[in-house]
């Protein structure tokens, strides 16, 4: 991966001065490559990682193994498209193993979520089953750490 894109993969709020610093370029090349990256499709969009815990927001979230019938010159993508569409819907991939997608869903409470399921989700045409995990408390998320007491100690690594 472009050196450039680790940078901003890693930390999003760095300038195109502190890139250019880190890079041994000029800043108008930099603040051009990021523009030409934009524009071509490759970086889609900037997130912020949010500790919710210290915000005391409630904000319910689910993983939910989907089984679906892929369908005839679409496969699984015009089915996973259509249900990605939905604004509950905070990601969706296809997977390997024992389910073909799995879908990451967002909601004020339990019952929102395992509405979502039961009228949208598993009603579509195609889906064969559903199977949800509530997600409990986050650890570490999008490559960040989320709070607490953590050791920097690395776990031992035994035959």
């Amino acid at each position: 991966m472009d050196e450039l894109l680790k940078l901003l993969r890693d930390d999003a709020s760095l300038t195109p001065a502190q890139i250019a610093g880190r890079l041994n370029l000029a800043e108008a090349e930099v603040e051009s490559k990021i523009k030409e990256l934009e524009t071509n499709g490759v970086i889609l969009g900037y997130r912020t990682v949010i500790n919710e815990e210290k915000l005391e927001v409630d904000i319910v979230r689910a993983v939910i193994e989907v089984k679906i019938t892929p369908e005839r010159e679409g496969g699984f993508d015009r089915l996973a498209s259509r249900i990605a569409r939905f604004n509950e819907v905070r990601s969706c991939y296809l997977m390997s193993g024992g389910f073909d997608l799995m879908v990451v869903v967002e909601g004020t409470d339990l019952k929102s979520v395992s509405s979502f399921v039961s009228e949208k989700l598993a009603t579509l045409q195609g889906v064969i089953s559903t199977v949800t995990h509530f997600m409990l408390k986050p650890y570490k998320e999008q490559g960040v750490l989320m709070g607490g007491e953590f050791s920097d100690e690395k776990l031992a690594v035994s035959p």
